[in-house]
């Protein structure tokens, strides 16, 4: 998919239509590039490779209905060499390494300035690897920490819906000295001062979502 060819297509894929609008403004300046199609969420994405077939493709994360994960998941199940960055707000270290181990190529912030975009796709056409400076940072901080596993996780988001250790044990068929076991490995792997801080480090590292 990345032989040297005259212009590269791009898909856009972002819920934003100013940010679709200005990547398509940075891509388009450049002689060999061209945005052939965007996607204002995860399941249009999918849709829109299928279809298009582009030779990179930029990608928010965070988006509505299906997001960029699950979209990245499916693209590469299907065409295994899909070229993807991902481009967004989040930085998280749980969320970057998903992404990489999903399928993504590069991994940059919003916050990157134009050339930095350009020299991240066409890096990426090359099979180059490219990762935000802050993005590298909170890896690197979390370099050798345990992660959290699938169930720690399920136990955190009913804490982060308001549910006490009762309804928690009900809801997991588990016993509630379990659950209580659970979160004490939890805060114990994130630091966390309480529940409530739990969720807002699980949340800003990518453990888990935002929004329901």
């Amino acid at each position: 998919m990345n032989e040297k060819k005259e212009r590269y297509g791009v898909l856009v894929v972002d819920d934003h239509p100013v940010m679709r609008d200005g990547l398509r403004a940075v891509i388009e300046q450049e002689p060999d590039m061209e945005v052939v199609g965007e996607a204002a969420d995860g399941r249009d994405a999918i849709k829109q490779f299928q279809k298009l077939l582009p030779d990179i493709m930029l990608i928010d994360l965070q988006m509505p209905d299906v997001d960029g994960l699950q979209a990245i998941t499916t693209i590469r199940n299907e065409f295994p060499d899909a070229t993807i960055i991902v481009l967004t707000t989040f930085p998280g270290d749980a969320r970057v390494v998903r992404a990489f181990t999903l399928g993504a190529t590069s991994y940059l912030l919003k916050t990157a300035r134009r050339d930095e975009i350009i020299k991240a796709v066409r890096g990426a056409l090359s099979g180059r690897h490219t990762v935000a400076p802050e993005v590298a940072q909170e890896i690197a901080s979390h370099t050798g920490q345990q992660g959290l596993t699938e169930r720690e996780v399920g136990v955190l988001k009913l804490v982060a819906e308001g549910h006490s250790n009762r309804d928690i044990a009900d809801a997991l068929c588990i016993s509630e000295d379990t659950v209580k076991a659970r979160m004490k490995s939890i805060m114990g792997k994130l630091g966390a001062e309480d529940r409530t801080h739990a969720v807002m480090i699980a949340i800003r590292r990518g453990f888990m979502d935002s929004q329901p």
